[in-house]
């Protein structure tokens, strides 16, 4: 992980201010956060020490079971929080957050305004809204999986996932998140491979015609 300073860090809170989203100056706490490919904005079961914002890049959501079996459970992506159930709730089981790209994030340390964040009307009401607006959104994956084919649900995965156009999730995981057999997901895979929009290269797969999995996936959104 690397903290911007001085120039860098300036050039960052203004090219992606949120002062907006708070009624008080809230840039004079902000850092500015970056973390590389696969490495862990927050480890699971440990609290964190920031509210994240996250202006560029994306992360994904783990939790471990008690049989020690991890789960991808959802994804984060620019324009939303990491941190604001701990911030919330005294108590709360911390999951896992590991950026899935290079990630940039605004930190807001808890330890200088903690008490502001949760007196702050401005704050409070956006992200009420994100938290509904998530909500809503989880719910959607749900009736997708029982309405919509793997090809529409793989190609959205592999365009949230992939590191610019290459794609290299592990199978088994995906399966876990998606909710189908190793089989089907080879199968699924094999398809897009014929067709042309992913061409396989050892462990991963390079996207070849990123419009044509856009439109899989876009049918997810346009019931």
């Amino acid at each position: 992980m690397e903290i911007y300073k001085n120039e860098k860090r300036q050039h960052f809170l203004e090219k992606h201010s949120i002062k907006h989203l708070f009624s008080f100056p809230i840039e004079d706490y902000i850092e500015v956060h970056e973390y590389k490919r696969d490495e862990w904005i927050i480890q699971e079961g440990t609290r964190p020490d920031y509210l994240f914002y996250v202006i560029e890049g994306k992360a994904k959501i783990y939790v471990t079971h008690q049989n020690g079996k991890v789960s991808l459970i959802n994804f984060i992506n620019p324009n939303e929080y990491i941190g604001e159930m701990e911030l919330l709730n005294d108590i709360y089981y911390t999951k896992g957050i590991q950026s899935s790209t290079k990630t940039i994030c605004l930190a807001i340390p808890f330890n200088r305004c903690r008490a502001q964040l949760l007196e702050d009307v401005v704050f409070l009401r956006e992200l009420t809204r994100l938290l509904s607006l998530k909500s809503t959104i989880m719910a959607a994956k749900y009736t997708q999986s029982l309405a919509f084919p793997l090809e529409n649900r793989l190609a959205e995965f592999i365009l949230q996932t992939a590191d610019g156009h290459v794609y290299k999730e592990k199978h088994v995981m995906v399966c876990d998140f998606l909710g189908v057999s190793y089989r089907h997901l080879l199968h699924v895979l094999g398809q897009f491979c014929e067709k042309g929009y992913l061409q396989k290269e050892g462990r991963s797969y390079l996207i070849q015609q990123p419009d044509a999995l856009r439109k899989l996936a876009d049918m997810l959104r346009n019931e």
